[in-house]
């Protein structure tokens, strides 16, 4: 049983008990409430549950029990497959698709899909992620690389963290930016009040760093191309947000909900550029735009005819 104590500061003050533990221990929103729930967590030495609100200099203790043995079972999923050999293969991600299984969900991912693709890949990142390199948000699509063997692994993770595997995005984002192209630098981090969030923080963040090139504007919403300096959780995303631009349909950062052709965030994740792990050859891959972000562009377009702007 491994065992965790938090101390509550002034800004996680008025925090759910759940929301706050959320980016603390591993697991999913589910996960948490249901280690509550079975009297795991106690907040100065006394039981709550899950929408307890706490205060300043509160004390939370987590038990964790010992995590049982998982087998992921591999799955007929159809995949787009983009490029495959010996070491690894690029495959294009639908939108809805979770990468690898966590503590409450374990089928139906994209690991599942390749364990019965690929039937072997890399053990690197353990049982519950074999071959991943890097991932993508759910509802996120396009281009995502993953390794078969060791060798591979190390060696795409090395351009990962170098910053030398090149990856383009497209965002369909609220409003009309201005500039041809810009860059966003500000750290991201853990929302002070609601650890199911990012945001752009100044303590206990990291460095981001979003290049972007306007592609089109349609009045009230713009496409624009994304390169990614840094690989943030939900950059893109954030920086959007915090220059006033979210993408479109974000339900974590957007705002003025209207009734865009698409589940989740318009967020496509286009070209991926790397140098081969064994083999040192050049490659470039691209992900086909899913018909749901081409209708999210024509109805943008659409509603500026409509706005007549």
């Amino acid at each position: 049983m491994e065992s965790k104590e938090f101390l509550v500061n002034a800004q996680e003050a008025e925090a759910r008990l759940d929301i706050f533990l959320i980016g603390r221990i591993e697991g999913s929103r589910s996960f948490i409430q249901n280690l509550i729930k079975a009297d795991h967590v106690s907040v100065n030495q006394k039981v709550r549950k899950p929408n307890y609100r706490l205060t300043e200099g509160d004390v939370v203790a987590v038990s964790i029990p010992e995590a049982e043995s998982v087998e992921i079972i591999p799955e007929d999923i159809p995949l787009d497959y983009i490029y495959e050999d010996h070491d690894i293969v690029i495959v294009n991600k639908p939108r809805g698709m979770v990468v690898h299984p966590a503590l409450s969900n374990y089928s139906g991912t994209l690991v599942n899909a390749l364990l019965f693709h690929c039937k072997d890949l890399s053990g690197i990142n353990g049982a519950i992620r074999p071959g991943i390199v890097h991932r993508l948000d759910k509802d996120t699509s396009g281009v995502m690389m993953a390794a078969k063997n060791d060798m591979a692994h190390m060696g795409l993770a090395e351009q990962v963290k170098e910053h030398s595997a090149k990856r383009t995005y497209l965002a369909l984002v609220q409003g009309n930016i201005v500039e041809e192209k810009g860059t966003i630098k500000a750290p991201i981090g853990r929302h002070p009040k609601d650890r199911m969030k990012m945001a752009v923080v100044f303590e206990n963040s990291k460095e981001a760093i979003t290049h972007f090139t306007v592609l089109e504007r349609f009045g009230h919403h713009t496409l624009v191309e994304c390169v990614l300096e840094t690989g943030r959780t939900h950059q893109i995303r954030v920086h959007f947000a915090y220059i006033g631009h979210p993408v479109v349909n974000d339900p974590f950062y957007g705002y003025r909900k209207m009734d865009f052709p698409i589940q989740g965030q318009a967020l496509h994740s286009h070209t991926l550029d790397i140098i081969h792990p064994i083999s040192n050859k050049k490659m470039h891959f691209e992900a086909d735009i899913p018909e749901d972000f081409l209708n999210c562009i024509e109805f943008a377009k659409q509603y500026r005819l409509k706005k007549g702007s």
